[in-house]
């Protein structure tokens, strides 16, 4: 994805955990979302989720959050383990459970951890991957707050 594409509809979940299933029109126009990709088998994302939910909590009343589970690997795909990681991590937001990874594929993703944040008219604003740029992270939210 391009800064200015518009997000892509949130289809091909392969189930929603911690919410039943949310549509792209039902978080446009209201207020900004940030979406951040995560794998179970993913040891960095493991590492930066305290930072993520810390973002997350500062943010709940302010910003739509979607997690988006995307597999690794085949081992990636068990939904027990899934459902134990985000217990273990602590990951309260929805969680979009991406095993075709039809919607990584819609946003061109190709890495964990993986962050968008999108305007409340739904236009990319700021992406990042890895483990640095939290504070970016959030200055970019905190901007698209402010205007």
């Amino acid at each position: 994805m391009k800064l200015r594409d518009q997000m892509p509809e949130l289809k091909g979940a392969t189930k929603w955990l911690n919410s039943k299933p949310i549509s792209k029109k039902k978080l446009i126009g209201k207020k900004p979302t940030f979406i951040h990709f995560w794998s179970i088998s993913c040891s960095m994302c493991k590492k930066m989720m305290p930072k993520v939910n810390e973002l997350c909590a500062e943010y709940k009343q302010d910003v739509n959050v979607i997690s988006v589970h995307m597999p690794l690997s085949e081992k990636d795909k068990d939904l027990e383990a899934v459902k134990r990681t985000a217990a273990e991590h602590n990951i309260t937001q929805p969680i979009f459970i991406d095993d075709q990874h039809i919607l990584t594929d819609a946003f061109e993703n190709e890495y964990v951890p993986a962050y968008y944040v999108f305007d409340a008219s739904g236009k990319l604003r700021y992406r990042q991957s890895g483990r640095t740029g939290i504070k970016m992270l959030q200055k970019r939210i905190n901007r698209i707050l402010n205007e």
